[in-house]
């Protein structure tokens, strides 16, 4: 048994031996949900349901991804430009309250986002069923299948519901084992504008997104309904759909809007939600499910992870599961948390549609918290940030479709608001994609939203070598950078490039040169000049990134031996704020790492651990991260204990993941879910820094498991089993072929294998090394310890395995 920070972890193999299969990934209920955060999720990217499983009243609560308050509109002000030099003059003259001021007088308007906004709920009425038994619930992440179970006066009651991959639309079967048991009312609620009425056999809903801060409401949208019968009758007259003595029954549910792209609202409704009624009305119940899982499984399965199981835990509830976490340690529930992010990356995220916002697809109010937008100063971005690693490359695209709205947008809100070329976007955006500031200065002045969106389409090639993919986006990565080769002005205190007026991610005050808005300039000019080096472009435009590289700010260790957050060395090292912007150069990005920057791998080590391990949900999400990238695996697995807290609802609940799951800022943002996803994965497998690392940062509780299906830059993927705490078995598939470097805690044995030397030939996992720190004379750096790590290079054919074994 091992003590860490203070909590007490026994190790896998006294609860669990190395033949422990994978516990089935099923969410379980005892009781039905008594409130959203209790509820089920389904989804297959378009269609959100939310599922409550009441016996006596059941709720479908229902999203579609284009359902948003307002219409097409912008907010960029004129008057910004013209305020822009004397805002800047006196930040330089170190009066940042006068410029703050200037800055909230010309560039906010009074619209701060549109709000993601519900479709209502489709309300089911059972009369008799109050007095219900032998109740359960559950949700089956391996099939995204939904299904509640009960019996009322001996007779079992079965439904199961699921967001049709398949057909587009939401099932849900209802059964009773005994014929003519089936009686029930189906009827709408809605909090929108909206009216109801029947057209044949079809209940249809009616409705609008609504006005918000003076932007009307545009958006109209057809929630369409219709039973089909084994048994019994079927009425629809009035609001109701009413089911009476039936045997079975399967309930329909269609959605269309007339939403066709951010400046464009000119679909039918009416014919996008019939026609997918009509087609799916057609197929056979059981058919339809199976082709719906098929689907959703050939995204779930590419990845398998078998952390063990406490084989206590296996007669409790999901809800009792998180509660008794801390005390039995289950690390079933870990794979069951890792693999619910890619569950609901799946369900939320389709190419073709909307990426995935603050809350996926699901929000059951029509001015959600944070409007449920896109927050772009981390959110957004780390909503994806499992998708390569974990095998979801796919689900991928809608971001970069987004990524390209913006490019266009952008370009006004560059051009307006700066007097720059290129594209830019502030911290947050919508579905009609806007690109100017809101809030406020200390908040929403941030310039290099659009920069750090961006690095998603760089480190996509990373992972696929796909030079077709960064030719088609590499004028999107262009017109981000050209907004960062103009935007940027000379600090006439050091004659660096900085951006200004700037903040650190929502802590103030308004500055310039922030330390992140340097490392994402840094990456957006040396990536697109590695990117138009590849395509073969302009070799002037080339050096005109590197050189104005060259001319940023370098990274700085202060006088308490952190990594600065601003070019001033003002960090309290008592502030514990939920934002770690400054090492973004940690996590997501790879400027700093062990073996390129050792001296800011230390300090930056020391600015996390001066953060403190408590946060919000996505920020300790992000914090899982930071410590597998600094090689922490215990640091981070405290950090896995701390989402894996019950949090019972209310913002004063300290607890970080709902009965359902979701986890908790609070209220419930989804990027913890796909942070944590991350990383997990990230404490099995890196590849940013010049190899492919197997178990970086696998901590001692996890003594004994296997994973499969991870991916790591340069299109390898990966499995690996370990057993005490060591890697003892991995095999390599390589999509692209090329060198493989392999990076180990032990030796290694296997056909090919050579002990590695010099730069890594294949490009795809090298970074790009940051200039040289400015080192405080107060710091105290006290060097690296690193383990020994073994490192061979083995060429390796496209589609080919390769399997390496610990040498004996």
């Amino acid at each position: 048994m091992k003590r860490l920070f203070g909590i007490t972890i026994i190790s896998l193999c006294a609860v669990a031996c190395a033949a422990t299969p994978e516990r089935g990934l099923v969410l379980t209920y005892d009781q039905p949900a008594a409130r959203w955060e209790e509820a089920l999720p389904l989804g297959n990217g378009r269609l959100g349901a939310m599922i409550y499983g009441g016996p006596e009243r059941e709720e479908l609560q229902l999203n579609e991804e284009t359902i948003w308050g307002g219409s097409p509109y912008r907010i960029d002000r004129p008057e910004a430009l013209e305020a822009l030099p004397e805002i800047r003059k006196l930040i330089f003259e170190g009066k940042n309250r006068e410029a703050d001021r200037l800055t909230n007088e010309t560039f906010f308007t009074r619209s701060h986002g549109m709000p993601y906004q519900t479709a209502g709920s489709l309300v089911l009425d059972f009369p008799g069923h109050d007095g219900w038994d032998n109740y359960s619930r559950e949700l089956d992440i391996e099939r995204a299948v939904a299904t509640t179970v009960y019996s009322v006066d001996g007779v079992k009651y079965t439904r199961e519901v699921f967001s049709s991959f398949a057909d587009d639309v939401v099932m849900m079967h209802l059964s009773a084992d005994k014929p003519g048991s089936l009686s029930f009312e189906a009827s709408y609620v809605s909090p929108a504008p909206h009216t109801v009425a029947t057209q044949g056999d079809v209940l249809v809903l009616s409705g609008e997104g609504t006005a918000h801060e003076g932007i009307e409401g545009k958006v109209k949208y057809q929630t369409r309904t219709a039973v089909r019968n084994t048994g019994g009758s079927v009425n629809v007259s009035g609001e109701k759909i009413v089911v009476e003595g039936a045997n079975e029954a399967v309930i329909y549910i269609s959605i269309g809007t007339n939403f066709t792209n951010y400046l464009t609202l000119d679909g039918d409704p009416t014919a996008r939600s019939s026609e997918r009624l009509a087609a799916a009305v057609q197929k056979d119940y059981k058919q339809a499910r199976e082709a719906h899982s098929t689907l959703f499984a050939e995204q779930f399965d590419r990845v398998k992870l078998n952390l063990g199981a406490d084989p206590t835990a296996d007669t409790l509830t999901t809800t009792q599961r998180v509660a008794s976490y801390a005390s039995n340690q289950d690390p079933a529930l870990v794979t069951l948390l890792f693999q619910f992010g890619r569950y609901l990356l799946i369900s939320s995220s389709q190419p073709g549609g909307q990426p995935a916002n603050l809350q996926g697809i699901w929000t059951n109010a029509m001015v959600p918290p944070w409007d449920s937008k896109y927050t772009i100063n981390i959110n957004a971005e780390m909503n994806y940030w499992p998708a390569e690693v974990t095998n979801l490359s796919a689900n991928h695209k809608p971001l970069f479709d987004m990524i390209r709205d913006l490019s266009e947008s952008g370009r006004g809100t560059a051009r307006t608001l700066y007097g720059a070329e290129g594209w830019m976007a502030h911290h947050n955006t919508d579905v009609w994609r806007i690109t100017g500031p809101i809030d406020f200065a200390a908040a929403g002045m941030w310039p290099t939203g659009g920069t750090w969106l961006s690095q998603h389409l760089w480190e996509h090639y990373l992972f696929t070598g796909d030079q077709a993919f960064l030719a088609e986006f590499y004028p999107v990565m262009k017109g981000a950078a050209d907004f960062i080769l103009t935007a940027l002005i000379e600090d006439p205190r050091n004659g660096w490039l900085v951006l200004s007026p700037s903040v650190s991610p929502e802590q103030g005050p308004l500055t310039a040169g922030v330390t992140m808005d340097n490392q994402l300039a840094f990456d957006m000019l040396t990536r697109t000049a590695r990117a138009n080096e590849i395509l073969g472009g302009d070799a002037a435009y080339r050096q005109r990134l590197l050189d104005t590289a060259a001319k940023l700010p370098p990274m700085q260790i202060g006088q308490y031996t952190q990594l600065q957050e601003w070019l001033e060395d003002v960090d309290d090292p008592n502030n514990e704020h939920r934002h770690v912007s400054h090492l973004y150069a940690v996590y997501p990005g790879s400027q700093v790492t062990p073996h390129t920057s050792p001296q800011l791998f230390e300090a930056a080590r020391n600015s996390l651990t001066y953060r403190g391990d408590g946060a919000t949900g996505w920020s300790i999400g992000w914090k899982v991260n930071l410590w597998a990238r600094l090689l922490d695996g215990n640091h981070a697995y405290i950090i896995v204990n701390n989402m894996l807290t019950l949090n019972n609802g209310g913002r004063r609940d300290n607890g970080r993941t709902y009965p359902n799951l979701f986890t908790a800022h609070p209220p419930f943002q989804i990027d913890g879910n796909f942070g944590l996803t991350a990383g997990v994965a990230e404490m099995l497998v890196q590849s940013h820094d010049g190899a492919v690392h197997l178990l970086p940062a696998i901590p001692d509780v996890w003594g004994t498991g296997e994973v499969s299906g991870l991916v790591a830059r340069g299109g390898f993927e990966a499995t690996e089993k370990w057993a005490n705490g060591e890697l003892t078995e991995a095999t390599v598939t390589s999509r692209l072929g090329g060198n493989l470097r392999l990076r180990s805690a032990v030796p290694l044995t296997g056909n090919g294998l050579t002990a590695a030397s010099g730069v890594n030939p294949n490009d795809l996992l090298n970074p790009i090394a940051p200039a040289a720190p400015i080192i405080s004379p107060t710091a105290s750096l006290k060097g690296l310890s690193l383990p020994e790590y073994y490192e061979y290079d083995i060429p390796t054919e496209a589609g080919k395995s390769y399997t390496f074994k610990r040498a004996r």
